[in-house]
């Protein structure tokens, strides 16, 4: 593939990703479950890097919160940062962990799905209900209550469900990229 193609198929496949994840968060935002949300998001950010690579990964996990709010469906903007961070956490450790070959072909893609869930639980748990609620924000109790608890296990519960989900469609499209179908 020469240079100009390459670059272009890879900056259609990011923003398809992107694209993708801002609709899809905001159907299932409709729903009123955060649970499936962010296991949409979180599947569509394991596969992006998986699929395309660490940049188009970093890429979706930077632009999507800040496309999210612009269009309505994204949280408080003092919190994107930390959105952000727990999202590129999740696309390092997929991107680090997830393509190494231990032992059975499936074992770094376990580890990682662990170690990132649980990454960028922590940061968004730390990030969020532990200094950005208390100190940054000025809202009433019930409020802080809800935002922390939406920053809390919910948040290790999606990167987990999401990551899984994507460990189960990563080979057909992983084949599809490979194989210039799409």
């Amino acid at each position: 593939m020469n240079n100009n193609k390459g670059k272009t198929l890879w900056i259609t496949r990011t923003a398809v990703f992107i694209a993708l994840l801002v609709v899809l968060q905001a159907a299932t935002a409709s729903l009123g479950n955060t649970i499936i949300t962010g296991s949409v998001v979180n599947m569509l950010l394991v596969v992006s890097v998986m699929t395309c690579g660490m940049m188009s990964g970093l890429c979706v996990a930077v632009i999507s919160p800040v496309m999210a709010k612009l269009i309505g469906i994204g949280p408080l903007w003092s919190l994107i940062p930390f959105i952000i961070a727990g999202n590129i956490a999740l696309i390092l450790t997929w991107h680090f962990i997830g393509n190494r070959h231990w032992g059975h072909k499936h074992t770094a893609q376990m580890i990682a799905l662990v170690v990132a869930a649980t990454g960028k639980f922590l940061i968004l748990y730390i990030g969020v209900a532990k200094i950005a609620v208390p100190l940054l924000l000025r809202l009433p109790e019930p409020q802080t209550s809800v935002i922390s608890n939406m920053f809390s296990i919910p948040q290790l519960l999606t990167a987990l469900l999401g990551g899984g989900v994507a460990l189960l469609v990563l080979s057909p499209l992983k084949k599809a990229f490979e194989g210039g179908r799409w």
